[in-house]
């Protein structure tokens, strides 16, 4: 006799597939009762893009700072602001100074690939650096200039106040929590970051602009994602 196999795959997506719940809007227009809602969450919206707004500022009131001296624009961020998910890179490239958006060109592709392969779509997350100016030639930031960068980064962080956080890149991982060892030994771990008393999960992997160069290394990346989306889950978390 013959033990049937099982689709581990299939039990795995069917799973993944309950997870997911829909996001109704109901409105009631005798009684009005979902409109409070609706209004509390604009103004929510509301006052996150003027936090938001009043922190791009102080980012380009910076002075002395060779990062922003030789940079087109500033990024700051984009996405859905009000997203359990945060994401933060490592700083923008030539396409994201000029386009002042993150994550464009390969890169971007690359990283709209990962998020899909674990059914997220790039829109319905946050996304930012942790140095918002291109640094020249594309080199990689100083600890002195994540140091400087990292004040503004998390306000940022506590602004969005997400559910979850994922730092790709070593820049981003010294910037959030402090790490500057390699980020082969620290990638793959749930750890947590304080920031104006609450806490934050925080997931460690590699950049995509890493990946693009080193390709080998995605396998890492998908165990990465793997671990997100089981945190996601048990959350209960629905974007």
């Amino acid at each position: 006799m013959t033990k049937k196999a099982i689709n581990q795959k299939g039990k795995f997506d069917e799973e993944l597939i309950n997870t997911i719940e829909p996001n109704f809007i109901f409105k009631d227009k005798p009684i009005n009762r979902f409109n409070i809602v609706e209004n509390n969450h604009n103004n929510n919206q509301n006052d996150k893009l003027e936090l938001l707004e009043k922190l791009k500022q102080q980012i380009n009131s910076i002075e002395n700072c060779n990062l922003k001296n030789n940079s087109q624009n500033l990024v700051l961020g984009d996405g859905n602001i009000n997203s359990p998910i945060m994401l933060i890179g490592e700083a923008p490239g030539i396409e994201e100074d000029k386009s002042s958006k993150t994550f464009k060109g390969e890169v971007g592709e690359l990283l709209n690939k990962m998020l899909l392969a674990i059914e997220i779509k790039r829109q319905n997350i946050y996304c930012s650096y942790a140095i918002n100016f291109r640094p020249p030639e594309d080199r990689k930031p100083t600890s002195q200039e994540i140091k400087r960068y990292s004040v503004f980064l998390k306000e940022h962080i506590s602004i969005i106040n997400p559910k979850i956080i994922i730092l790709m890149g070593s820049s981003a991982m010294e910037a959030v929590t402090g790490i500057n060892s390699k980020i082969s030994s620290e990638r793959g771990k749930w750890q947590e970051t304080i920031l104006k008393n609450k806490t934050y999960p925080v997931m460690i992997s590699f950049n995509p602009s890493y990946l693009i160069r080193f390709p080998e290394n995605k396998k890492y990346s998908w165990e990465d994602l793997k671990k997100i989306k089981k945190k996601i889950t048990e959350m209960k978390i629905v974007i």
